[in-house]
């Protein structure tokens, strides 16, 4: 086993044998050996705070002592690890914890599917039973969505640099503005006209997909009103609605799904990320009964049964879920982050906030600046990404169970690396 440790000091491997294809770990370079809370810490001892929180997969923190003590309880007793879609008892407490605490107080009905481990996966589930409920095949995505890079989640990707990698034509998926898109346009009406008209170019739509908050595409929150527009005329024009929450669900926006207080229902919502509570790959489609069309294994996959994500998910949902205490807790950092967020764009010739929740961000104009405040952020002991058609969002994605002395901590480092960059650069100033 020694044999095959990293030696300290020594991340050769990685560019050696890694593929390219590696991304985050390119402008955070240290090796990782232990994590709790909102803390990571690397071979060297030195602790850095996470604003990434595994790009919202960890919303509940790092090792979460009570989903942790489930686990390994489980493990230690032979509990299944993997189960394909076999009854398990973990499947069932997961089911019940989700249906008791989460779908019955929203008066959804829905029934749950879980997918490949990813959230991509949910997507393509998503997509398919629309067009297999309507028997259409378009789909109406949004300007600068994200919804993976498979295929047909791809199709509905808007970033340009990712469809690029598909080496082929996407197909199936119409762009139309999003939320706040084109100065002075309303989207949701201009959305209708096209639909509405038999000359509008648009073919009849099996449904239209969004994400009320688009993570990737720059934290663009889309208004109530625009949301409840969008869920009406896909129901006037015989599609379903979809609801990417893969990203903006399971707390961040201040609610456990970020449509709560729109007013609307989705026929369909996609979820994955933060869903096992522990980091554990888990992605589910939430369908309304009546569109539970596919027939056995019609959509599947081998590890649609993560049975240690069982666990832990079912943990998260009674500790955080039971009662309204915790999204009391999530409304009061919400304030918090929107106020320490507001010294940036003070700080920032331009900038300004977006967002909503605990899902929040700053727009500093450009991605090279963007880079050169995470990249002195990160120098300093803060992890934090950027997000954006340019990169120029400078994002905060900490677990929703950061404390509010280590969410200031991080605040100061993030703020101090901000004017560090802007009395050391040009680039503030061209």
């Amino acid at each position: 086993m020694s044999d095959n440790m990293i030696t300290k000091h020594d991340s050769e491997i990685f560019t050696r044998r890694e593929s390219e294809a590696r991304s985050y770990c390119r402008s955070i370079p240290a090796v990782f050996t232990s994590a709790s809370g909102s803390i990571l810490t690397d071979q060297d001892g030195v602790d850095h705070i996470d604003f990434l929180a595994g790009c919202s997969s960890l919303n509940y923190g790092h090792n979460d002592a009570d989903m942790k003590d489930a686990l390994v309880r489980h493990i230690t007793s032979d509990g299944l690890a993997h189960g394909l879609d076999l009854h398990t008892d973990a499947k069932a407490g997961f089911l019940k914890a989700f249906e008791h605490h989460i779908l019955n107080p929203r008066d959804m009905d829905h029934r749950v599917m879980f997918t490949g481990p990813t959230g991509a996966n949910a997507v393509e589930a998503a997509m398919k039973i629309a067009r297999k409920v309507t028997g259409r095949t378009n789909i109406i995505a949004f300007t600068n969505g994200f919804h993976g890079v498979t295929m047909g989640a791809l199709a509905a990707t808007g970033n340009g640099y990712h469809r690029g990698g598909a080496g082929m034509d996407k197909q199936g998926v119409t762009r139309m503005p999003y939320d706040g898109y084109a100065k002075d346009v309303d989207a949701a009406a201009l959305l209708d006209q096209m639909l509405s008209d038999a000359s509008g170019g648009i073919d009849a739509p099996a449904a239209i997909m969004l994400e009320t908050i688009q993570g990737e595409g720059g934290l663009n929150a889309a208004s109530g009103e625009f949301v409840g527009k969008i869920a009406d005329i896909a129901k006037k024009h015989g599609a379903l609605l979809i609801i990417d929450d893969i990203q903006a669900g399971c707390g961040r926006s201040g609610t456990f799904f970020s449509f709560e207080k729109m007013g609307v229902m989705p026929d369909i919502v996609t979820m994955a990320k933060s869903v096992s509570g522990f980091g554990l790959p888990l992605a589910l489609v939430l369908v309304r009964p009546e569109y539970d069309v596919f027939g056995p294994a019609e959509h599947n996959g081998t590890f649609r049964g993560n049975t240690h994500a069982f666990v832990t998910a079912r943990v998260a949902i009674e500790k955080f879920w039971a009662d309204k205490a915790f999204e009391t807790e999530l409304a009061e950092k919400a304030v918090l982050i929107e106020t320490r967020l507001t010294e940036l764009t003070d700080l920032v010739p331009g900038a300004f906030l977006k967002g909503r929740g605990l899902m929040r961000g700053v727009d500093v104009g450009t991605g090279e600046l963007a880079d050169e405040i995470c990249g002195r952020a990160y120098e300093k002991g803060l992890i934090i990404e950027t997000s954006g058609s340019d990169g120029q969002v400078v994002k905060v994605l900490a677990p929703l169970t950061t404390s509010v002395e280590i969410f200031n901590k991080g605040f100061d480092i993030l703020l101090e690396s901000a004017e560090e960059v802007l009395a050391t650069t040009k680039i503030a100033a061209e």
